[in-house]
């Protein structure tokens, strides 16, 4: 690969067909272990509830598991969805977890429910439309952190926490820019106005007291393995888990189907391709020259390297891959 930039995790701790949560989060903690060993710069969780397939809902709990089986490797939430949770709450769990392990904390915000709109009402008890209400908890809650608001955040106050604004549409573009905060684009499942955020943010960027220039991470999917044949068939599962959420069938990951994506109508092929135009599927020198054009057409400053695999074993081994891509570039 000819683009040496950081590579990270993102891991949603899948529950798959056959599993339970407590054996997604020991593979959760694996993975987290051999990213670190592979030279992975993050390790990022994400907020999602209502999803039988997802178990990391709690997460500052689970995060506080995974920096605590880890060592050096920064730990964050890719992300926390800010409107579901009164940003002092957030302050001072993410204020817990910086005093628990120094230097080595993240804080992704969103502003969507990571669930349904009956989840959220469930989580919010009410939704607030204001399109104002995220941009406004988003200070509030650097303001705990700096401690210029009257409320204490203790633990929270004084620690510095990196703040990211996550976003799959131009208005997080438009505010990780006003505030001077690096920018996080769900381009491996909503790519559509990836090439539009980015340069909205870079164009607008402000430079702050944290970051004096803009810094882009891409979501991006990776399925790799040592032939191109076994990728594309591991990779189903992640398709028919794809379709199944997008067509109000959510569930368990499955197992890997032989011939899955020929046996699609037009229309679920046509929204996989869509999401494929941000993934890498195959033997480590496809993915690498996938990888390679990706980064060229995006200028992703960093990737966060997203993989639902069935089979955990066949999951670490393409993060594998992905690592030995990234230390023969440097």
């Amino acid at each position: 690969m000819n683009q040496t930039i950081p590579f990270s995790v993102l891991d949603l701790a899948p529950i798959c067909e056959g599993g339970s949560a407590g054996q997604s989060f020991a593979h959760t903690v694996d993975l987290a272990q051999h990213a670190e060993a592979w030279g992975y710069r993050r390790f990022w969780m994400a907020e999602h509830h209502g999803m039988p397939g997802i178990a990391s809902a709690a997460t500052a709990v689970l995060l506080a598991h995974v920096a605590a089986a880890t060592a050096h490797i920064r730990v964050g939430a890719g992300g926390i969805m800010l409107p579901n949770h009164s940003p002092l709450v957030i302050a001072e769990q993410f204020g817990t977890l910086e005093a628990l392990h120094p230097g080595r904390i993240d804080l992704g915000l969103g502003r969507a429910p990571g669930s349904d709109q009956t989840t959220a009402r469930a989580l919010r008890r009410s939704l607030n439309t204001d399109p104002d209400a995220f941009p406004r908890d988003v200070v509030e809650l650097m303001n705990y952190f700096d401690g210029s608001n009257p409320v204490r955040a203790v633990p929270g106050e004084g620690h510095r926490v990196p703040i990211w604004i996550l976003g799959s549409s131009l208005f997080g573009a438009q505010l990780a820019a006003a505030l001077g905060l690096p920018y996080a684009f769900a381009s491996h499942f909503a790519p559509a106005q990836m090439m539009d955020a980015i340069r909205v943010y870079r164009q607008h960027f402000t430079p702050s007291a944290f970051l004096d220039k803009p810094y882009v991470m891409l979501g991006y999917n990776v399925f790799a393995a040592d032939t191109d044949e076994q990728a594309r068939l591991l990779a189903t599962s992640w398709q028919q888990s794809f379709v199944n959420l997008r067509t109000g069938r959510p569930g368990r990951l499955p197992a890997p189907v032989k011939g899955y994506y020929d046996s699609l109508p037009p229309a679920a092929r046509e929204l996989l391709d869509h999401i494929l135009s941000c993934a890498a599927v195959g033997a480590p020198e496809s993915v690498a020259a996938q990888m390679n054009a990706f980064v060229a057409r995006t200028g992703a400053d960093e990737l966060m390297i997203t993989c639902n695999m069935y089979d955990h074993a066949a999951r670490l081994r393409s993060y594998e891959i992905v690592g030995e891509i990234t230390q023969q570039a440097r």
